[in-house]
């Protein structure tokens, strides 16, 4: 017996050895170039899950809610890109506190009752990929002030003990986007063209890549000991605000490094099984390999 799934292709409901086929995806717009796909499979692989299949759908948000209702059991998770991060809080069952914090979904997971708990794997990702372990900063910078803005913060507040500063191209509509956040974190929002002046011991980058010359610009020599970038622009490496930070002898982070370990975070959730050290050096090879050959 076969699912027939427009756009999600033709799988059988049953292995070789009769064991039902577990299914995942990531959805997004657009989602063509996404290397979830790439990492996920990386992770059954080397965790030996012959059971499971991972796809890409294009989904809108307004398709959200329709596209979910549609999943058979066999589905156990998705993986949410943009412009699906808020419209998730409709579907989801159950929401964690990362996930409500951040007010970003990135993770669907399919509950024993049919219902989704919803999770948010990007604060995993940026907290590993800065490799701050339970390093206490005095002070952070996160550039931009969207979906990822927001997962970078919760993902800094367990680590900084003084204030988060927020850079963002219109600072009073990001001061509305943080408000919820700013109720019980020390979270101080400036101008995008302001971020280096004192920019603490770690900077998290999300803007998108067009928005890198600018802010590359204003990368100053840094005082003993230099901070640590991590920009989440993972295609086009490096970027114009990479490349300056490396100049002046910033520990830079790419991307490819949150987008790993968000994916390692999903796995487990997913599928119920650890993504050791193994597991997560397997999906970035996976996934060196797919950047070289693009």
């Amino acid at each position: 017996m076969v699912q027939r799934d427009p756009g999600l292709g033709v799988l059988e409901r049953v292995t070789a050895a009769g064991a039902p086929v577990q299914r995942a995806a990531v959805l997004g717009d657009p989602i063509e170039h996404s290397l979830s796909p790439v990492l996920h499979t990386a992770a059954y692989e080397a965790l030996g899950l012959t059971g499971w299949h991972y796809d890409r759908r294009r989904v809108g948000a307004a398709e959200l809610a329709g596209v979910v209702a549609e999943l058979g059991q066999e589905w156990r998770g998705l993986s949410l890109t943009m412009p699906l991060k808020e419209a998730a809080f409709d579907v989801a069952t159950e929401v964690s506190e990362r996930a409500r914090r951040a007010r970003s979904i990135n993770t669907l997971v399919r509950r024993a009752d049919g219902g989704w708990a919803a999770d948010n794997t990007d604060v995993i990702g940026i907290h590993r990929a800065l490799g701050l372990g339970e390093t206490e900063l005095p002070r952070a910078t996160v550039l931009g002030a969207g979906a990822t803005a927001r997962s970078a913060v919760v993902a800094l507040a367990g680590t900084v003990s003084g204030s988060i500063r927020v850079a963002a191209r219109d600072p009073r509509k990001a001061s509305v986007a943080l408000a919820e956040l700013s109720r019980d974190l020390p979270i101080e929002v400036c101008p995008l063209e302001e971020w280096a002046d004192d920019p603490g011991q770690a900077v998290v980058s999300t803007l998108p890549p067009g928005g890198s010359h600018a802010v590359a610009a204003c990368v100053r020599t840094p005082s003993d000991p230099a901070p640590v970038l991590l920009d989440v622009v993972y295609a086009g490496w490096p970027t114009p605000l990479a490349r300056a930070a490396t100049a002046v002898g910033w520990r830079v982070v790419g991307g490819l490094e949150m987008l790993i370990h968000q994916a390692a975070a999903q796995v487990e959730l997913m599928t119920g099984r650890k993504a050791r050290d193994e597991v997560v050096a397997a999906m970035r090879s996976a996934a060196r390999t797919a950047s070289d050959d693009d």
